[in-house]
């Protein structure tokens, strides 16, 4: 199969390059632009080290062949910070202890940003399901759960303070 062309909007830039079939989007990330927030874990879909966020949506970049991407937008936990300024999930994360050895961290966060944009007002059973798909081998995930809930709560007092 020939290498195809691929265009998509990564971190809110529209990007094109040329990819060939066998080529993973966590590939393409690392490699190609440089990007190495997500993690090359497991390699199976299994850690969620490389979770990004596929149109919203969190995904494993392991496993998504990146010519499927075409006309997508992807977000990488490079894109979240504005400069210097966190957002409400990496602050609560640095405010809660939430991490360790930061390996998991970008992939936990990109599932947690992924829930409050879809779920603002999030359960602990919510987070919990959110972040299955993450492995973390220090921290615990006590403090994952509570950056988490911690997080939709200062989005909900600043959409309050907004109104």
């Amino acid at each position: 199969m020939p290498s195809t062309i691929v265009t998509l909007t990564l971190n809110g830039t529209e990007r094109e390059l040329i990819a060939r079939p066998s080529t993973t989007l966590l590939g393409t990330l690392r490699e190609t632009f440089g990007l190495m927030g997500a993690k090359r874990g497991c390699g199976q879909g299994g850690c969620g080290s490389c979770t990004v966020l596929l149109d919203g949506r969190p995904v494993v970049a392991c496993l998504v062949p990146v010519v499927t991407v075409d006309g997508c937008a992807v977000e990488t936990i490079e894109g979240l910070a504005d400069g210097d300024r966190l957002t409400d999930v990496q602050q609560a994360f640095v405010d809660g202890f939430a991490t360790q050895c930061g390996f998991c961290t970008p992939g936990m966060i990109m599932s947690a940003t992924a829930l409050l944009d879809r779920e603002p007002d999030p359960t602990r059973q919510d987070v919990t399901e959110a972040i299955c798909g993450n492995v973390c081998r220090c921290t615990g995930y006590e403090p994952i759960i509570t950056a988490v809930l911690s997080a939709a709560q200062r989005r909900r007092a600043a959409a309050k303070a907004d109104v």
